[in-house]
């Protein structure tokens, strides 16, 4: 079975998501998705009614914010990060978020069709997080 990229990213604001030191990234959500879900290789992304997750709470805190998608591959996945406009948000993280003090991103690969739950993708970021990177949990520095 052919098998595809994920990931799971968090980030955790330093203010409320409604606050006014949110207000450009929240106002910009949905062009940063769109921009994602045209992108070559994209497959699927964590969404909820609203068309994005930020009011998915996979987290103990309210202001961790959680993003998970579907590659066909890391490639793909790396040329959307820092090819399109995502970079230029990405870049101004330090304004929103608190700088990290572990692992905040996780790549796996699943089989092609396969939808990654919340606690499957919890689950992988523990295990990067606690053994570092293994063929199950990786980042982009050793894609397995």
């Amino acid at each position: 079975m052919t098998k595809v990229l994920a990931q799971l990213n968090i980030a955790t604001a330093l203010a409320p998501i409604d606050s006014p030191q949110l207000k450009d990234f929240v106002d910009n959500l949905d062009y940063i998705n769109g921009i994602a879900e045209q992108s070559p290789g994209f497959i699927w992304r964590l969404k909820d009614e609203t068309g994005n997750a930020t009011d998915i709470q996979l987290f103990d805190n309210p202001q961790t914010i959680t993003n998970m998608s579907v590659w066909q591959d890391a490639e793909a996945l790396k040329n959307f990060m820092f090819k399109t406009d995502h970079i230029k948000f990405f870049k101004r993280k330090a304004q929103w978020f608190e700088k990290p003090t572990k692992a905040t991103y996780v790549l796996w690969w699943i089989d092609e069709g396969h939808t990654p739950t919340l606690a499957e993708a919890k689950d992988k970021l523990a295990q990067l997080q606690q053994h570092g990177e293994s063929e199950q949990a990786f980042s982009f520095k050793k894609l397995y």
